[in-house]
């Protein structure tokens, strides 16, 4: 969850956060990712204020 406009977020390896998430989501408070770059990075929901957002329905095996 992104809650703040810092630059030091604006860099954050997405890519890398993903990876280590077994199921990647990511809400962005402060519209700094698009959801296209959310998406290339691996992350299957996404969610932000007053833009559109996506979650990917993936089966998760037990």
């Amino acid at each position: 969850m992104l809650l703040t406009e810092w630059n030091e977020f604006r860099a954050l390896d997405l890519d890398k956060i993903a990876s280590s998430m077994s199921r990647p989501a990511m809400a962005d408070l402060r519209n700094i990712y698009s959801a296209d770059v959310a998406r290339d990075a691996g992350f299957v929901a996404y969610e932000s204020v007053g833009r559109i957002g996506f979650c990917e329905n993936k089966s998760v095996s037990s």
